[in-house]
């Protein structure tokens, strides 16, 4: 009972992801560029900022976080001057800024903390492909963070870029919602490792990918769903979702290969905005990066094996059905024979003219259609 209460379970998931097999993770809300936008780039200087993404009218949030071994200090600033004083402090500062569609806010952040004009530039460009550059002073980097949205059952992407600088870390996402608010607990708890600047951008980058896992967790789940009930409902469904799937892995492939590269780039500077120590635990990080570009790796070749197992289940389904219509044919083969040659319009045949001709034609056919029944299932081709 237990089986087949999961099989009925797995059936009705398969049903309700079936009718929007693309649905998990959309394309288009991935890469929905203002056109807009991309024509005001054209031609401008470089530095130019520009906004690139989708478009938003929401007003931007400034979330601050300024602590050290005995204070934290956490406050939503009203406006984005309230956030310069914090640029000399002693202390670390987390700045986190929830939207880049205001391209004033981003430049004044800019001018103040001494960001270089192209970094800028990059910022507020959602279509980035992750990357690390080095200025004098800063340390600047763009990722793809993913994460699963449970309410509504879908994932969730969005461009992140981190600014590494003396004594802060500037964040800039696209929107509100994050998976950053471990490391939020942690700092109010005061854990004694966040107090450097670099060990905070470890940090923000080192849940960027363990989300990653998470994400692929339950694009297994789905795979496991459906190559249980591969065997029990082969339809055309079933292939959308399987390609729907193999879609969305190569969307997450293309957000986390690039990464790789960052996290070596970020392990491996000379910069002295990151300790010796903490290039240990980014190295730890790179280490879970392959294994997401693994996994993966593994599930792609698990959804390419049932994309081949539905193709052979639909040829065998086939290879059924055109051997029963060929042993029906060849069954009637011989009875259309002798069908045909008393169907013939001659004159002087013998046995029209005898009693029980019909009925003896009638034996004559059932015989053979008997025969050749039992020399089938002899050979078990029935």
């Amino acid at each position: 009972m237990g089986i087949l209460k999961k099989t009925k379970r797995n059936i009705r998931f398969l049903k309700k992801i079936s009718e929007n097999p693309f649905g998990f993770i959309n394309p288009l809300n991935l890469t929905k560029i203002s056109p807009k936008a991309s024509k005001e780039k054209l031609g401008k200087s470089p530095g130019t900022l520009v906004y690139v993404g989708k478009e938003r009218q929401e007003p931007i949030k400034i979330h601050v976080i300024d602590y050290t071994k005995s204070n934290v200090q956490e406050f939503e600033a009203k406006k984005v001057e309230d956030v310069f004083k914090y640029r000399d402090k002693k202390s670390v500062t987390w700045i986190n800024i929830i939207g880049i569609h205001n391209t004033e806010v981003i430049r004044k952040i800019g001018d103040y903390f001494n960001l270089h004009p192209l970094l800028l530039e990059d910022v507020v460009n959602t279509n980035q492909r992750p990357k690390l550059e080095e200025f004098d002073n800063n340390i600047f980097q763009v990722m793809k963070m993913i994460y699963y949205d449970e309410e509504k059952n879908q994932i969730k992407t969005e461009q992140m870029s981190i600014v590494l600088g003396e004594g802060f870390v500037i964040s800039f996402q696209e929107k509100e919602g994050d998976v950053f608010e471990p490391i939020r607990n942690r700092i109010r708890s005061k854990r004694v490792r966040l107090l450097n600047q670099d060990y905070l951008n470890y940090a923000l980058v080192d849940l960027v990918v363990d989300n990653y896992f998470l994400v692929l967790e339950n694009l297994g789940e789905q795979i496991g769903k459906i190559e249980e009930n591969l065997m029990l409902d082969s339809n055309s469904k079933t292939l959308n979702i399987i390609y729907g799937l193999k879609r969305e892995l190569i969307l997450v492939r293309k957000f986390v290969l690039p990464l790789r590269e960052v996290i070596n780039s970020l392990q491996r500077t000379d910069s002295k905005l990151i300790k010796k120590e903490t290039k240990t635990y980014i190295k730890d990080v790179y280490d879970h990066e392959i294994q997401v570009l693994d996994i993966i790796d593994t599930y792609r070749d698990m959804l390419s094996g049932l994309q081949d197992l539905y193709l052979s289940i639909t040829s065998n389904k086939m290879n059924e059905v055109m051997k029963v219509l060929t042993i029906i044919a060849t069954i009637f083969i011989p009875l259309t024979f002798i069908a045909g040659i008393y169907g013939m319009n001659f004159e002087y045949m013998p046995e029209l003219g005898y009693k029980w001709a019909y009925f003896i034609v009638w034996g004559i056919m059932i015989l053979v259609a008997l025969i050749m029944i039992i020399y089938f299932k002899r050979k078990k081709w029935i």
